[in-house]
């Protein structure tokens, strides 16, 4: 399992690392710069707003769905029809009170049209996610990667022609960026559906009510927790378009850094994705997960911490680099959700098995007070810190419920993780110590990128946090 995890690992993150930066700081920044931060800003808290309401289309079916088919491959031609003709039925209550609950909040017309595309596309990705847990729970890594990075892939296309390829001559509209969301959800969506198709005997739709109320039963216990974990990831945003009447300029501030953050964590998501039907396939065995466990943790951490300090270092260089406006603002919020960053990496790793495992009540549990805390936090510290408030809300939430996954896997599992932690804690210091160092030289931006990474990628193997005798069994397939 270490071998697949691995090899699968290497494919994901070649090609997100090809493509979604790419997308999130070349294509997003540029339609940010063009539009500007109030008129983005308003479009990202209506997505979030969208994303909130996100548990309906779902009702955690993603997540039992990879879990259960992973460990039951033959339950496919079951499912999959039935599953799809529920969640038919799903998007058509997602849309309904999407729109009633922003009647209720008082969104203006202009805002509930913009709601209502941006709910459209929400639903064909929920689709999408729901084909690609079928995908991963096959253990057909290699399609789910390359469907993984076909949205993006096609939004790069279609959005670079109209930011530079001189199709118009109007100016950039936020409108366009989503249709042309919608275009490339929907050619992913086909294609996706082909893919899982040619592995089933029959497909047809056909509502049951009795199969449609046993799968919802089952994965209720996944849909509230995503919900939980969806309020606290997202809800930032809203309420600082809603709590602050500044024509949504702080919720673009917020966003300016939140894609810098967003654009690291969905590297970091990646080994969630792969590790969920991995971890429950090897739980249904019976086999020892801790080895598994451990050698994600400090893969992740590492990469994480590489990544985190040099932003959180150079916050100002990274966000002038990108955006015209609002850059020291900016460079503030980044560096506090950087360090955010670093807690949610840890999640990936042990929510995941605690979920893999079905220890779904501690979990709900933990997310029930993330949400409740964050909420909190945003009421308190919004009307003074405006988006550093929210900011700061993200990280105490994200460092006390990853604290809290942690200790639930150490007495859950018996991990022996102190070795694992003290090795993380001497590879972080020599990161930090080097950086600062670089730093006193005051030397070219590039140069120091360049510096800094050679001397990260050495002190991953002088620290034993990656070991030369890994890489050799994986190239032996001994793994």
């Amino acid at each position: 399992m270490k071998k697949k995890f691995i090899g699968n690992l290497l494919l994901l993150l070649f090609l997100n690392l090809l493509i979604k930066p790419f997308y999130i700081l070349g294509i997003d920044a540029e339609i940010i710069n063009r539009v500007g931060p109030s008129v983005y800003g308003n479009y990202f808290a209506l997505i979030n707003f969208s994303f909130l309401l996100n548990i309906i289309l779902d009702l955690g079916i993603t997540n039992y769905n990879v879990k259960n088919i992973a460990q039951h491959h033959q339950l496919l031609d079951k499912h999959f029809s039935g599953i799809i003709t529920l969640r038919i039925f799903l998007v058509l209550c997602y849309l309904a009170v999407t729109i009633l609950v922003a009647l209720f909040v008082q969104y203006d017309v202009t805002q509930i049209k913009i709601l209502i595309v941006l709910a459209i596309n929400q639903s064909l990705v929920a689709f999408i996610l729901y084909i690609r847990s079928n995908l991963a729970g096959l253990h057909l890594f290699s399609q789910d990667s390359l469907v993984s990075v076909l949205d993006r892939m096609l939004l790069i296309v279609i959005c670079s022609c109209l930011l530079w390829g001189g199709v118009t001559s109007k100016p950039f509209q936020i409108e366009w960026f989503i249709y042309a969301q919608s275009l490339s959800y929907f050619i992913t969506l086909i294609i996706s559906f082909f893919l899982v198709f040619r592995k089933t005997s029959r497909f047809y739709f056909q509502w049951n009510t009795s199969f449609a109320l046993v799968i919802m039963k089952r994965s209720f216990p996944y849909a509230l927790l995503i919900l939980l974990m969806t309020i606290y990831y997202r809800i930032d945003s809203v309420m600082l378009e809603r709590m602050i009447d500044d024509d949504s300029i702080q919720a673009g501030i917020y966003a300016q850094s939140y894609r810098f953050f967003e654009a690291s964590n969905m590297i970091a998501y990646l080994f969630a994705a792969l590790l969920l039907p991995i971890f429950s396939k090897m739980l249904k065995m019976k086999e020892c997960v801790q080895e598994l466990v451990l050698f994600a943790f400090k893969t992740l951490l590492s990469g994480s911490f590489i990544l985190a300090l040099f932003c959180y270092v150079y916050s100002v260089q990274i966000i002038d680099l990108r955006y015209d406006s609002y850059i020291e603002q900016s460079s503030e919020i980044l560096s506090i959700l950087m360090i955010c960053f670093l807690f949610i990496s840890s999640t990936y790793i042990f929510g995941t098995l605690l979920t893999a495992n079905g220890s779904l009540f501690y979990l709900n549990i933990t997310a029930g007070f993330g949400m409740l805390l964050n909420i909190i936090l945003n009421i308190l510290l919004i009307p003074e810190y405006q988006a550093k408030g929210s900011a700061i809300a993200s990280l105490i939430t994200q460092a006390i419920t990853a604290v809290i996954q942690v200790v639930l896997c150490y007495y859950i599992f018996k991990f022996d993780i102190l070795s694992t932690c003290l090795r993380l804690f001497f590879f972080m210091l020599g990161l930090i110590v080097f950086l600062i160092l670089i730093k006193s030289f005051n030397i070219l931006l590039i140069h120091t990128i360049i510096y800094y990474l050679s001397f990260s990628i050495f002190w991953l193997f002088a620290s034993g946090i990656i070991r030369i005798s890994e890489l050799h069994l994986l190239s032996k397939n001994k793994l």
